[in-house]
């Protein structure tokens, strides 16, 4: 399998520190990053193992 037929997956964007309100929101721009990231992180580990030849390594 080619990495252009399986690009490796993004990290999402993380918040700047002015995006969260303070507010107690049900669901924080904070949170929802987290839940991103645990997906994202996933993705990567998967990835990973269909390339064992890519450095592990986190591109941001």
């Amino acid at each position: 399998m080619n990495d252009q037929a399986d690009p490796r997956p993004l990290p999402p964007e993380k918040p700047l520190p002015g995006d969260c309100c303070g507010g107690g929101c049900a669901v924080c721009v904070n949170d929802a990053y987290n839940d991103e990231l645990d997906a994202y992180q996933a993705r990567l580990a998967a990835w990973l193992a269909r390339h064992p030849d890519a450095s592990g390594g986190d591109a941001r």
